[in-house]
């Protein structure tokens, strides 16, 4: 196990140039011994300089102070010691009352001069004078003949760059708030006084209604969207069209007196129409008067009125819900009449082709001279057959009859005769029936022809039915209402004004009036650059 060794730490001191300036003193401290320490040791004067712990600054500021005095120090120290012992404080910063060369007294007598030896400290100030002092006219005022130097000189400088540049930021920020309180505070000022106190309340009606579609017998595509939005977006977008036209602003100012309530003396300038308006000034009131919106998703529309009376904005609505009722069942009208004519043109075609059909069926009839052309055949071929049966019986007879050894001569004459009537009529009836059923004019043409006449008149008589009915069913859409409103939320007179929003409509005037003149700053800011570059 090992000690560290310890050293108790000490201070070596080094010779300075103050040691140097008393040679004569080293000299007889050399050749004399050291005295019997019988009294305490006088301080040596560089450490008790040491002992002050002066700063580099001051340490400089002594040399500088030493080299205009003339000195020569060999260090900083020495510098503080040759100062102090002519009397000079090295740190003692030059004021504009040392400017000031003393001449006489206030009296006119000559200030007395100041000794060589004197010290330069703080003095103290006699009773009943207080600084600083007037300086009478008859004492010269010249300027000492003592400069600042370089340092001093830069940090005055320095000073004087920050006050003036602090004033004139101050400067600027005076004339920011300035432009700011000219052009943006006192219009939102002016703005706000409007709002809360010149502006007439207005009383909001709001309101809903849906466009629904007449159910219908007839089927197809239309019927897959029947009952959902769809079907009636299109008449939904009309009816908000028309209710923010000027036909529609027209028809509310003859039945309800529009421009007349607004005309009234008690509303405010702004919102007020002056007697004798033009329809377009009354257009554009009622435009800002009115808002409507449509929810495709929903099929809804939307509706809020404003007037300067709750009763009159609720009349408003009721009359334009009216109007809008109105109109959704006029677009369909023209469609609806269409439908009817067209279906009386198509009835008139398919009694004329039923006519046509019939009359064609019974020409056929006539140039055959048979009714019916099947039947005539029919009877034929049984004709045919009961000749067939009762010649088959003749012969029969005839045979039994010449089988006979002595037959009757006049019963086989008989016999034989009947044979050969039969024979003629039958070979006569399959004349008539080859030349019925052969032959451009056979029956058998005849028949087909009557058959593709009947089925003519047939398919005829289906579309006069056809036509019929769809004559019927287009009288009965005619006659009914194709669209219907239906009103989800009924108009209802408000209590309180909702018009205007006082402090939401004066914040948003601040912020449109500090976004203008942020726009105007920029852009002259970036205007004045280009300028200068």
């Amino acid at each position: 196990m090992t000690t560290k060794p310890k050293a108790r730490k000490f201070r070596i001191r080094r010779a300075t140039p103050a040691d140097a300036d008393l040679p004569e003193e080293r000299s007889v401290a050399s050749d004399t011994p050291p005295p019997a320490a019988t009294g305490p040791r006088p301080p040596d004067p560089a450490e008790a300089l040491r002992q002050e712990d002066l700063t580099g600054r001051q340490l400089r500021m002594a040399r500088r102070v030493a080299q205009k005095h003339g000195l020569e120090p060999a260090s900083d120290l020495d510098a503080v010691r040759l100062l102090r012992a002519r009397g000079i404080d090295p740190f003692q910063r030059t004021t504009m009352l040392e400017l000031v060369v003393p001449g006489h007294g206030a009296d006119g007598a000559a200030a007395p001069a100041r000794p060589e030896g004197r010290v330069q400290l703080p003095q103290t100030v006699p009773a009943g004078k207080s600084l600083p002092q007037t300086v009478p006219e008859g004492r010269p005022q010249l300027p000492s003949t003592r400069t600042a130097s370089p340092a001093e000189r830069r940090a005055a400088e320095i000073t004087q760059i920050q006050r003036d540049l602090a004033k004139r930021r101050r400067r600027k920020m005076v004339l920011l708030l300035t432009r700011l309180a000219f052009f943006v505070m006192l219009p939102t000022l002016i703005a706000g006084y409007y709002f809360y106190v010149v502006a007439t309340p207005m009383y909001a009606t709001k309101s809903e209604f849906l466009i629904l579609k007449a159910e219908s017998s007839a089927a197809g595509m239309g019927s897959l969207f029947s009952g959902t939005q769809f079907a009636t977006n299109q008449d939904a977008i009309a009816v908000q069209s028309y209710l923010l036209s000027k036909d529609a602003m027209l028809r509310l100012d003859r039945d309800e007196g529009f421009k007349t309530h607004y005309e009234q003396a008690w509303i405010d300038p702004i919102q007020r129409l002056e007697p004798g308006a033009s329809n377009e000034e009354a257009y554009s009131l009622y435009k800002r008067n009115i808002e409507i919106g449509y929810d495709p998703t929903e099929g809804v529309v939307k509706m809020e009125i404003m007037a300067a009376d709750p009763e009159t904005a609720a009349r408003f609505s009721r009359a334009l819900i009216g109007y809008a009722e109105e109109r959704v069942d006029n677009l369909s009208l023209r469609k609806r009449s269409n439908a009817v004519t067209d279906a009386e043109a198509g009835l008139l075609d398919a009694e004329r082709q039923r006519a046509e059909a019939q009359e064609k069926l019974v020409r056929l009839q006539q140039d055959g001279a048979v009714i019916d052309p099947e039947g005539r055949i029919a009877s034929l071929r049984t004709q045919i057959s009961n000749v067939e049966v009762q010649l088959q019986e003749k012969r029969l007879t005839l045979q039994a009859l010449l089988d006979n050894a002595r037959p009757n001569s006049s019963r086989v004459d008989g016999a034989e005769g009947d044979v050969r009537r039969l024979e003629a009529l039958l070979a006569q009836l399959n004349s008539e029936m080859t030349t019925a059923t052969t032959g451009e004019n056979s029956l058998a043409e005849v028949a087909v022809q009557i058959q593709l006449a009947q089925a003519d008149l047939a398919t005829r008589d289906l579309m006069l039915q056809t036509a019929l009915e769809r004559l019927d069913q287009a009288r009965r859409d005619a006659d009914s209402q194709a669209r219907y409103l239906t009103t989800s939320v009924v108009p209802v007179a408000s209590e309180d004004p909702s018009y205007p929003r006082k402090f939401e409509n004066t914040i948003l005037a601040f912020l449109i009036f500090a976004g203008i003149y942020l726009m105007i700053s920029l852009t002259a800011s970036i205007l004045r650059e280009q300028v200068s570059t």
